[in-house]
Formats: C-alpha cells, structure tokens, sequence
C-alpha cells in the first residue's frame, strides 16, 4: 500500500462544513457550527480544516489537492471572514467550484447508483458571472442585460456517467430585491425562496424553515386561493398574486400562538404549492432527459413529504436524495469533485453512511464527567443495550452519544435523544421540558429495516430520515409519540452495517417490549447544533430533564430520590 491521497473540500458559505477524503472515501468531515456551536455558522473555514487534520493525524502538507466554494466569492488563500490555515505558498493546490455543481457532486459521490440523473434544487447559488459548469447547459434566454452576471443558480439538472458530470439545464433567477414582508433573501423565481418566504412570515424567523413542513399538517385548505409558482416553458416562476391574501404576518412567538390556526393553514397551503413545484420540474427535466435512477440535493431535497410523494406518484422510479442535501453538503461535494474530476480517480464505493465524525475515548469521557455532581449514578455496564433498553422501556428519557458523529442534518443514533415511541405525554414532555421548543414540532421513528412494513405502510427503506411514509392505524397508539397529527411518520430505517451499536439497542428495546421502534429526536434543545463533543452532551444533560445518558459505554443517570 501506497501513501493515502487525501483530497479536502471545504464549504465556505453559510452552514459551513469541511470533509476529508483518503483515497476516495470519506476519512472524516464536521459542519462548522458543531464546532463554533453557532448554528449555521459558515464563512472561514479553519476551524472546520483544523478538526478534520487532526483527527486524521495529518497536515495540510499531506493534502493533494483542496476544493472549496462559497456562494458570491472565490476566497483567497490567506484569509477569508478571517486567516485561513493555508499558507502564501502553492501547496496544497486550490481549485474552487459553483455551488451547484458541489451539490451535484455531493450526490455523485455517495449514491449507490453508478450512472444517474442529478437535480440540484436551493433558494440561491452561485451567480452566473461565477458559474463553473456552463458548457453545454441549456440556460435562459432572457440572460441578457447588465444585471444578467448577477443572476443566480436556482436549479440545475445533470447527467452523471460514473466519471464526468455533464449539465444538462441551468435556470437562473435575479436576486429578490423586492421590499416588504415576502422579500425571499434568494433568487426572485425559487422554491426555496418561496419557503424560506412563507416561514418567516409564519414564524417570524428564518432559522429554521423546516419548522414548516412540520406545522403543515396541522393546517387546512383553502386559507389561499391562488398559485404560488407557474411554469412557463419548463421554468419555474413565483407568482404574485397570492401575496396580497398573506396580510398577517407574525411578529413573534405570542402572535404565532394567538392566531395558531391560521398560520398553521398557510403552511399547508405552502408546502403543497412546494410539492407540486417540485414534481413539475422533475416531470419536465425527466421528459427531456429520461433517466430511472435520480439524485436530489439542495436545501429543498430535505422536504421530507415532497420526497415520499414523488415516489408514491411514480414521478421518479429510483430516487436518492443526499443527506447533508444543505449548504452543509457542498465540501463533500467539493471533495469528489477533486477526487473524481480533478485528480481523474475512480469513484469509490461508498457504505452509505452519514456519520463523518471523530470518536471520542475514555479520556475525553473522563474529562467531560470529572466534575459531574454527587447525585449522579454513573457506570460501565457489561451489556449496555438492555440497560438502556430497560430504562426506555420504564418511560425514561436518554441522550444517546455514541462514535463519531453525523453529517448533516439529521441525528440518526449517534447523537440522538431516545424515547419510549407509545409513552402517553412522551412527546409533549420533551419537547417543552428538555428541547424547549414548540408543542407541534414532531419527532422520528427509528426502526430496523426487517419491521419497518409491519409498521409503515409502505416500508420503504428511509436511513436518512428525508422520506416520510404513513404509520399503520392499527398501531397508532404504540408509536402515537412517533406520528405526526395527520398519521405520517418520518421515518429512520436503521443500518446494521454502520450504526450497530443503535440496531443493538433497538433489538433490546424489541425483545423488551414487542414494539420496533424508538422515538428518536436529535440532541440539542432550541437554538443550538447538535452536541458534537462530549462535554456538550453532559451540558444538556445538566440542564435538562433528560434522566439518563450514554457517553460510549458510559451509563450516566440522575438519581431521583
């Protein structure tokens, strides 16, 4: 065996994330905001760097090659929001891509499909004047004008062949420059901007639009009676008409909650506008450029309901949506890109996992409990699942910290709070006393592959947690915790072969209980990352009413008395 040949890609724009590739395959990645515990934090990147080489055990004088991207610039070597790690010399090479073809390549490179089609959906990329992959594309013809270099990304389709990524279509959009309450912060003409849009006027905010798509269920028809996009010549436009009937937007929590009901209606109304948005264009780009198996990535690939409907209405026939889809994704696709592209490497098979963070070991678990309080029972239990197990299976709340973590942004068991699925009030009682956050916000079914049918009504395999499917009504009451209020469920189908620790633990709570699933929610309360290390996890811990914790093999509870 050779020296390893490690390629770095590194995402520069807001959700920023840097990954790490040995010899093609993912050696380890991270997104900055677990690390600055800033959500969403993005811009410089060392701190992100700097985590990847050190768990490797390397130096940037092992790197090949390093691939960046950030939305709106080329960032220079030596600084950028700040000083870079990489010195004024040549080594390593930088070469830097658009933002669409980074999400195009994050899906390339961990599909399981050899050859496919890739959609890339966002509410704004690169600009046009900074677009890497022009060539051959079918572009707009109204890409004239002074203004026209400005434009923006707002979706792409490609044809990746095993080697090389071919654009097919580029449509782009001019910023949104409107005044008033639906300026989108996007491109004029997105979906994504579209959604971000309606959020803030439902919320407030624009931390977190999935909050949405999980409000949506609780609303009904007819509180709009307009489109909100058309499509004209295989384009997709916002309209306008429907802005006028919006005339409430909230200003906070205590407007939210006083008028519940309508604000929930509205998200109903969006998010079948998105669903239909998105079907149109993958019928359109599907028809010119036929293709059985489709890759997905973008901010608007994590509509978990807008996923599962494109397969139920066969709109797609093999569909792979990448899990880090968000800005979060773009240095894994930066990485392949180097790899694949540049360095003219074959692609490496990829084990489908999504958990690209360091392991913690005893001293850092030593460490973070050194100062733990007296009333804190703590243990190294010979046979930890049904342990664990037992005290799910009593109504207890864990937060689970196991190996590394993962990458994007969904907890699937290794950074996860765990729960018994049918507990009465168990969701309530997270949600308001240990992650501090709105009453309607749901949580996800974890459950092994081999029960996901006897529970699910469809079964389809979901490791990602971006497809929802629909809880069979006969155990309605056993996973009742676990569904939303109009029966869907957004499903983790749990892999074996990369989360054995989690499937163990599943298996005890199955032999324990007769019920397959956990409640599984991610480990942090409102307003922060996912804990990333294990002093955070025993922060949380601290102060909320979690009653026990896994920190590896590690067993921590609170004594109650």
């Amino acid at each position: 065996m050779g020296k390893p040949v490690y390629v770095l890609g590194t995402g520069l724009s807001h959700n920023g994330s840097a990954v790490l590739l040995r010899n093609g395959q993912v050696a380890v990645g991270i997104e900055k905001e677990r690390l600055t515990r800033r959500k969403h934090d993005g811009g410089n990147d060392s701190d992100a760097i700097r985590y990847c080489l050190d768990a490797e055990g390397i130096a940037l004088a092992d790197i090949a090659l390093v691939v960046q991207s950030a939305n709106f610039d080329v960032p220079p070597r030596a600084r950028f929001h700040g000083p870079r790690l990489f010195a004024d010399d040549a080594h390593p090479p930088i070469a830097t891509i658009s933002h669409h073809l980074a999400h195009a390549w994050s899906a390339a490179g961990t599909s399981p499909f050899g050859s496919c089609a890739i959609l890339v959906v966002d509410g704004c990329g690169s600009p046009l004047a900074q677009c890497t992959d022009l060539a051959g594309a079918a572009l707009p013809d109204d890409l004239t004008g002074p203004d026209a270099p400005m434009w923006c990304e707002k979706d792409s389709f490609y044809r990746f062949d095993g080697r090389r990524m071919t654009p097919l279509v580029k449509d782009f959009s001019p910023l949104d420059r409107t005044a008033g309450r639906f300026r989108m912060n996007a491109t004029r003409h997105s979906i994504g901007g579209f959604y971000s849009a309606v959020s803030h006027y439902v919320f407030g905010n624009l931390d977190d639009v999935g909050k949405l798509m999980g409000l949506a269920p609780y609303g009904r028809p007819g509180a709009v009676d307009a489109a909100a996009f058309e499509m004209r010549e295989g384009r997709i436009f916002v309209a306008d008409a429907w802005k006028a009937a919006l005339d409430r937007p909230a200003s906070g929590q205590d407007a939210f909650r006083a008028d519940f009901q309508y604000y929930a209606d509205i998200a109903f109304w969006a998010q079948r506008q998105v669903e239909a948005a998105i079907a149109a264009l993958f019928q359109n780009r599907l028809a010119r450029f036929p293709a059985s198996q489709v890759c997905y990535a973008g901010g608007v690939a994590l509509n978990a309901v807008a996923n599962a409907r494109l397969l139920e209405d066969g709109v797609v026939d093999r569909l792979y949506m990448e899990p880090a889809a968000g800005d979060n994704g773009i240095a894994l696709g930066c990485a392949y890109h180097g790899w694949i592209e540049l360095l003219g490497q074959e692609k490496a098979p990829h084990d489908g996992g999504t958990c690209f963070g360091r392991a913690y070991g005893p001293a850092a678990i030593d460490a973070a409990l050194a100062d733990a309080p007296g009333d804190w029972e703590i243990s190294r239990p010979e046979t930890l699942a049904p342990q664990v197990a037992a005290l799910l299976a009593e109504g207890r709340t864990v937060g689970w910290f196991r190996d590394g973590s993962e990458f994007g942004p969904r907890a699937l068991g290794r950074r996860s709070i765990l729960a018994h699925p049918g507990w009465p009030g168990m969701g309530d009682h997270i949600n308001a006393n240990i992650k501090f956050r709105e009453d309607f916000r749901p949580f996800a079914p974890a459950v092994l592959p081999e029960h996901a049918a006897r529970c699910f009504e469809s079964g389809r395999d979901s490791p990602y947690m971006i497809l929802v499917d629909r809880t069979r009504a006969e155990l309605a009451g056993a996973l009742r915790n676990v569904t939303h209020v109009d029966g869907t469920a957004r499903v983790q189908t749990v892999q074996r072969d990369w989360n054995p620790e989690f499937a163990a633990l599943l298996d005890a709570f199955h032999a324990r209980t007769g019920i397959p699933v956990l409640l599984n929610t991610s480990f942090n309360r409102r307003g922060m990352p996912m804990v990333e290390r294990p002093e955070e996890a025993v922060a949380l811990f601290a102060e909320t009413a979690l009653d026990a914790l896994v920190l590896q093999d590690v067993l921590v509870r609170k004594r109650t008395g």
